[in-house]
């Protein structure tokens, strides 16, 4: 009896997923829009639904609202090769938090003339929250636009990135000295 259900359970679930695979949206002549298993001749705009599809951006582990932070309120880190401590303060505080971010090192003269142009400033570390931009670490600052944001406060247990560690002195070249 057990191994009949169990076999009934697969074959729903790959039908199941077989169906997802030819899923459409489209819309009509009179603006309405439509779900099916394919467009109409005269659909305008369809396009294929994909579901349970891994995405190319690696956000498929991310909660929903971390998702939707993300795509409204896109977050970089802005650092110097030179900036030392603050850096790695901001580096955590955003690890922390669970916040997925792009880090953006100013190493050329290009580079840093697009910066002074983002945010009017030069120093770093900068943290830009959607089209907000806050020159410099201060913490309570930075939690504060991540709240209003919509980014969680810690990530969840299990999915804070790995964080890289510092490396220490070498204790046999200190002797030397």
């Amino acid at each position: 009896m057990r191994v009949f259900f169990l076999t009934v359970g697969l074959l729903l679930v790959g039908m199941t997923h077989a169906q997802a695979e030819g899923l459409f949206r489209w819309v009509d002549k009179a603006g309405k829009v439509h779900y099916g298993d394919k467009p109409a001749e005269d659909a305008i705009g369809a396009e294929q639904k994909k579901f349970g599809a891994h995405s190319a951006s690696g956000d498929d582990e991310l909660s929903y609202g971390v998702r939707k932070a993300k795509q409204d309120f896109p977050v970089t880190l802005f650092v110097a090769a030179n900036c030392g401590d603050l850096c790695v303060q901001a580096r955590a505080l955003l690890n922390k938090r669970g916040v997925p971010f792009a880090e953006k090192t100013l190493s050329t003269k290009e580079d840093l003339d697009a910066y002074k142009k983002l945010t009017g400033g030069t120093s770093v570390p900068a943290l830009s929250v959607g089209k907000t931009v806050l020159n410099g670490f201060e913490a309570g600052q930075w939690h504060s636009e991540l709240d209003i944001a919509g980014y969680p406060k810690t990530a969840p247990f299990g999915s804070r990135p790995a964080q890289t560690p510092v490396a220490k002195p070498d204790a046999s070249k200190a002797s030397e000295q």
